[in-house]
């Protein structure tokens, strides 16, 4: 591709971003982006569903009770969950930070600044990634265990993480990759990726577990094969020119505080992630105090929350590119109907979801694990978080748009207040004062919680667009 055919497609990119109708234009950016967290929700929920039924592999003679060793497998879903979500923050830190000021840097048409944010955000990723690889396979059963292993949860908590710290460096670098496709307005790109490995990993889970019998090894094995393809499959987008920013090794910055800039605007995220991961590990330790069925039952109800979560987030996702873009282009009125219009949307699906999901807790929870326990824990765990899940969409979208627009404060606060602030201390003093109960209801609860904390600083801030797009409107008609 010439010069003159890259600044074309970049004023092509520049006029879709900014003059497209708003609706059309977020739902169009959207819904590859829910595509892509519908299938990786997917394929998590494939290994909650593989594990449940072929965990233990072909039984040894070391297996007495196939049942309570099933559901031990599957409690090591929840534990390596913890692990992934510590991946993922960082990755998430690196992409969001990367994505945002590149967005920011494409909507005032400065297209080597967007390059050299995309490029070093990349390689910090997989650097970062590499080094948990290594520190994590010398640690293995301590943080099995810090993750909230038991005794009995650690044999395959110990070789399922084994294979996602190999994936590791994969992993944490894809995440760069898909934020910066999305931010650029390329989702349908980052969906191929993403889409491609998660349908890889459903099979492998199949193949390796059902049919040759692998147990959780099998599941391991099959999401680290898809990681490193959805990786691959991400990269070539940006190493055969199908994007404004370049990835490259010469684009890296040597200024340090470039990289600073970026864990800086990413640093929401990572403290989002973050903190899911001390949650989950938290949770699990709460729970294994009524058994591996409580540790099982509560990853479950998780991976079925997020599945429906995700249609929200990814329609979500496809307005932080929308606001970034505008705000770096002072179209502050488009940002202000973009908050708008996704905050409704999301509030329509996840309301008419959870109405419509807590008539089929119980069956929902029997699909993935039919142990009686499993399902009498779960069913009550769904039940909360579906009603929670109606007050997700204003606090979701509120941390999107200051993040988007580079409010690190307030979009750390944000991010600290559903999985942290208010989980945490939730948990611990429900699980005192009302035992199993109290933990199956803590999620809900924070979730009610963050949700009015977040209504003060969305008005406010969606007042103060206002102002100035009133201001950029008098500095153009001078």
């Amino acid at each position: 591709m010439n010069d003159q055919e890259m600044a074309d497609r970049q004023r092509a990119q520049f006029k879709k971003m900014t003059e497209t109708p708003i609706a059309p234009l977020v739902i169009k950016l959207g819904i590859p982006t829910t595509i892509s967290m519908l299938v990786t929700s997917i394929y998590n929920m494939a290994d909650t569903f593989f594990i449940g039924r072929y965990g233990i592999g072909i039984v040894d003679e070391t297996v007495t009770d196939v049942n309570a060793a099933s559901t031990s497998a599957s409690g090591a879903v929840g534990v390596v969950f913890g692990l992934m979500a510590i991946i993922q923050a960082f990755g998430f830190m690196y992409g969001q930070g990367s994505g945002s000021i590149s967005s920011r840097a494409l909507g005032a048409k400065e297209v080597d600044k967007a390059s050299k944010y995309s490029s070093t955000g990349f390689f910090a990723a997989l650097a970062t990634g590499s080094l948990m690889t290594v520190l994590g396979l010398l640690m293995l059963d301590p943080l099995m265990r810090l993750l909230g292993s038991t005794d009995t949860i650690l044999p395959y908590a110990r070789t399922y993480g084994f294979y996602i710290l190999l994936a590791a460096p994969f992993m944490c670098a894809s995440c760069v990759l898909n934020n910066v496709l999305r931010f650029e307005g390329q989702a349908a790109f980052a969906m191929v990726g993403l889409a491609s490995g998660g349908i890889i990993n459903i099979f492998g889970d199949w193949l390796l577990m059902s049919q040759f019998q692998m147990g959780i090894r099998g599941a391991g094995i099959s999401t680290a094969i898809s990681q490193l393809i959805s990786f691959t499959l991400l990269l070539s987008m940006f190493l055969r020119g199908k994007t404004s920013g370049k990835i490259a090794l010469r684009n890296v910055s040597e200024d340090l505080q470039d990289l600073s800039l970026i864990c800086k605007t990413g640093f929401p995220s990572l403290v989002r992630q973050g903190l899911t991961s001390i949650s989950t590990m938290l949770l699990n330790d709460c729970a294994g105090v009524y058994g591996d069925a409580a540790v099982a039952a509560m990853s479950i109800v998780n991976r079925v929350c997020f599945f429906t979560f995700a249609t929200a987030l990814g329609i979500g996702q496809g307005f932080q590119p929308v606001c970034a873009f505008n705000y770096g282009a002072k179209k502050y009125e488009r940002v202000r109907k973009a908050f708008l219009f996704t905050f409704l949307l999301g509030e329509v699906f996840l309301g008419t979801v959870a109405l419509a999901g807590v008539w089929f807790t119980e069956p929902l929870v029997q699909i993935f694990r039919d142990d009686p326990e499993v399902v009498r824990i779960g069913a009550l765990a769904l039940t909360v978080q579906f009603v929670g899940q109606v007050f997700q969409p204003l606090s979701v979208c509120t941390n999107m748009l200051f993040q988007s627009v580079g409010r690190v404060g307030i979009a750390t606060l944000m991010s600290m207040l559903r999985s942290g602030l208010f989980f945490l201390p939730v948990l611990l003093i429900s699980s005192k004062l009302f035992g199993l109960t109290g933990i199956q209801c803590s999620q809900g609860i924070a979730d009610v919680l963050t949700m009015f904390v977040a209504v003060p600083f969305v008005v406010s801030f969606l007042q103060e667009m206002k102002e100035m797009e009133e201001i950029a409107m008098e500095e153009q008609e001078k």
